[in-house]
């Protein structure tokens, strides 16, 4: 295995389990962005996203020596993340989703696309305003999920890794959401290409 032990996350981790100097605090800003969209994403509350972000990393700081390299360290840290965004909202009994999005039931979509192009909606200015708010009115999977995709633009399977959730799963919540926010924007501005 020639260079593994060269790779940059097995030498953060270890730089932080033996305690040198800066090494955690690389290690936060290497990843507080992630954490951020991932919790804000969840809880939606800037003050609780700060102090659940510093729970996350706490947590990261206790629980590090059981990471095994066994995912990239951003999947890791982003399951941390999620973990502690999900167990705010279940102390707050605040669903994470609608009743009739949490069927697990519905055929696995081999495909997220469903032909709407999101980035493109949000190169005009009124429909990314629009498309924002929709955003904000998705239920906390939802939009933390579409936050995953397509900001952090993360593959399926690392999303999966990080939520727990299967990837046909994802799928399905991803394509929903991205049909419901077409339907709710071409209601709110009127059909578009």
């Amino acid at each position: 295995m020639t260079g593994e032990s060269d790779h940059p996350d097995r030498l953060l981790v270890t730089a932080v389990l033996e305690r040198a100097p800066g090494a955690f605090e690389r290690l936060v800003r290497e990843y507080q962005g992630l954490c951020w969209h991932i919790i804000q994403r969840m809880v939606r509350h800037p003050d609780d996203t700060r102090e659940l972000c510093q729970e996350a990393f706490l947590r990261v700081h206790q629980c590090l020596h059981q990471y095994r390299h066994e995912s990239p360290l951003k999947s890791w840290i982003g399951q941390v993340a999620y973990s502690v965004a999900k167990r705010h909202l279940e102390r707050k009994r605040i669903p994470i989703v609608e009743v009739a999005d949490d069927d697990d039931a519905l055929s696995p979509l081999d495909s997220v696309s469903d032909g709407f192009d999101l980035e493109a909606a949000c190169a005009d200015e009124e429909i990314a305003a629009g498309l924002h708010a929709e955003i904000e009115a998705l239920p906390p999977l939802q939009r933390t999920l579409l936050t995953l995709y397509h900001l952090e633009e993360l593959p399926i399977g690392e999303i999966a890794a990080m939520t727990g959730l299967a990837e046909g799963t994802i799928k399905s919540h991803l394509f929903r959401s991205r049909a419901r926010l077409r339907q709710r924007l071409e209601a709110r501005l009127g059909e578009f290409a």
